[in-house]
């Protein structure tokens, strides 16, 4: 689904990484984000390797270390900032900026929400996702405990909106609020505490016929 016509900013790609090669006692990088809220990530199984194959031309004495996978990720972010698309092998990440869906410290939608929920509506039924997380964050202004319900309750206005846009009773929803915790900025700049202020729609890409990314 293509953003809204402000226009796009930036686009970033990461490479998978298949296999590591290394001498005895291999070091890899760890890809544990902690900017990921838990159950929003998902990886496909290693490929099998056969360490002994000649193709793989190990120096002597080395070793091949486990193979791992990595998500190809694709960012597209519009030219504000306001909202954030993110591609793996397995789902699509939406991410809106608070501040373009509700007034500041409140919870009420605001007449421009709609076109942007509906969009995401749309995309959801163009993947035929069946399970839909809403994740709602703030940054870390204020106490913990208030920016804990204003995350839930922002997530759950998103849920309310995207339901009834999507009209099915076949779609299982995830909805959480995250106060402060998982940032994907830093919040000591007002711009890095924009972008931690914001809701998050996730789903499953879906079937070759259904995928549009």
């Amino acid at each position: 689904m293509a953003l809204p016509t402000r226009g796009v900013a930036t686009t970033f790609t990461a490479l998978a990484v298949l296999i590591t090669l290394g001498l005895p006692g291999p070091a890899y990088a760890d890809d544990d984000d902690p900017s990921v809220p838990p159950g929003s990530v998902t990886t496909s199984p290693p490929p099998d390797v056969d360490a002994n194959s000649p193709g793989l031309k190990l120096a002597d004495g080395a070793t091949l270390a486990p193979a791992k996978v990595l998500d190809i990720k694709s960012v597209v972010e519009d030219l504000g900032g306001e909202e954030r698309r993110e591609d793996t092998n397995s789902d699509v990440t939406f991410a809106l900026q608070a501040e373009v869906l509700f007034p500041k410290d409140s919870s009420k939608l605001n007449p421009d929400a709609q076109s942007r929920i509906q969009a995401i509506a749309d995309e959801i039924k163009a993947q035929n996702a069946t399970t839909v997380r809403v994740f709602g964050f703030t940054d870390n202004l204020g106490s913990y405990a208030h920016g804990l319900t204003l995350s839930k309750k922002r997530a759950e206005q998103v849920h309310d909106r995207l339901a009834a846009a999507l009209g099915s009773t076949d779609i299982t929803f995830e909805v959480r609020g995250y106060s402060e915790d998982y940032p994907i900025a830093d919040n000591t700049s007002e711009q890095g505490r924009r972008k931690n202020r914001r809701v998050e729609v996730t789903f499953p890409r879906g079937s070759a016929t259904g995928d549009k990314a």
